[in-house]
């Protein structure tokens, strides 16, 4: 009797087996497409992108070198009110997200996350996460050089600033003016809002507004910890 039981629970243990031997593998979920990047490299022309439209079309060629061109992507920066020219927000031209890093992480669900309208720090802006177009991380503060001024004529929400474009976007991302002082009477010094990456240095931790840069050239860009960088998103 007992060895009955014992025979007819190694054939349901061996039944078993063989059926979860058998069973088909789950799929391994799909990875989220790219929607969110650090451009690998700037335009080479210090904060003079081309205005709005040639940051854009870099965001777009880095996009489709990696293999991510059939998107629409948007550069993550300001234009700020000058005459005919109106403001732009930088929060205002990135689609609805969710947007995803190169490797699939998750960067925000959606604007209000991205910037912390309701609750802070709801986005993974980091030195982690805020990887390139080519899935690699950024330099940081500690690293040689430091490259972590992220171009974004941005406040903290992702607006556009008031005053003079020249001292808040270089003349609206069109100026590689040097960083001269500005004397009595004279028009300030030429420069642009940046955020830090790696949410690090300067007693500012801001991704999207820490400080302004010495000026609007590439050696006025480095200066300060930077390479002419910035953010791109997936607007759809």
């Amino acid at each position: 009797m007992h060895k009955a039981i014992a025979v007819a629970a190694v054939a349901i243990l061996g039944g078993s087996y063989l059926a979860s031997a058998q069973a088909p593998a789950q799929p391994a979920a799909p990875q989220q497409p790219m929607g969110f990047f650090i451009t690998s490299v700037g335009t080479g022309n210090g904060a003079n992108l081309g205005g709005l439209a040639g940051a854009d079309k870099h965001c777009q060629t880095l996009a489709a070198a990696a293999g991510a061109g059939n998107r629409t992507w948007r550069a993550y920066l300001s234009q700020t009110a000058s005459g005919s020219t109106p403001a732009v927000n930088a929060r205002d031209r990135i689609g609805a997200g969710p947007w995803y890093n190169a490797k699939g992480a998750i960067i925000a669900q959606n604007v209000a996350d991205l910037h912390g309208d309701v609750q802070r720090d709801r986005n993974s802006i980091n030195k982690e996460f805020a990887l390139t177009e080519k899935g690699t991380p950024i330099n940081g503060r500690g690293d040689t050089p430091n490259q972590h001024d992220i171009l974004t004529g941005s406040d903290s929400h992702g607006r556009a600033l008031p005053g003079d474009p020249n001292t808040t976007t270089c003349n609206n991302w069109t100026s590689n003016a040097e960083g001269v002082s500005a004397g009595q009477g004279q028009p300030a010094a030429p420069r642009a809002q940046i955020g830090h990456h790696d949410r690090s240095g300067g007693g500012n931790s801001s991704w999207n507004s820490a400080h302004a840069t010495r000026g609007c050239s590439q050696p006025n860009l480095v200066a300060t910890g930077g390479a002419g960088l910035f953010y791109c998103f997936a607007e759809k």
